[in-house]
């Protein structure tokens, strides 16, 4: 349950969240940010699951 939220809330800030926070990303460098905190954090609870 706790991966779909988490899934949810990346897609919508990926997709959304300029528009929603009033951020300015014309280089795409939070999207890369968010992208790159994504990937770290499942990296770090499969390595924290086994």
């Amino acid at each position: 349950m706790l991966v779909g939220l988490s899934a949810m809330i990346f897609i919508a800030l990926f997709g959304w969240g300029s528009a929603y926070f009033g951020w300015a990303d014309p280089n795409g460098k939070v999207q890369l940010a968010l992208a790159t905190s994504f990937v770290l954090g499942i990296i770090a609870g499969y390595k924290s699951n086994s």
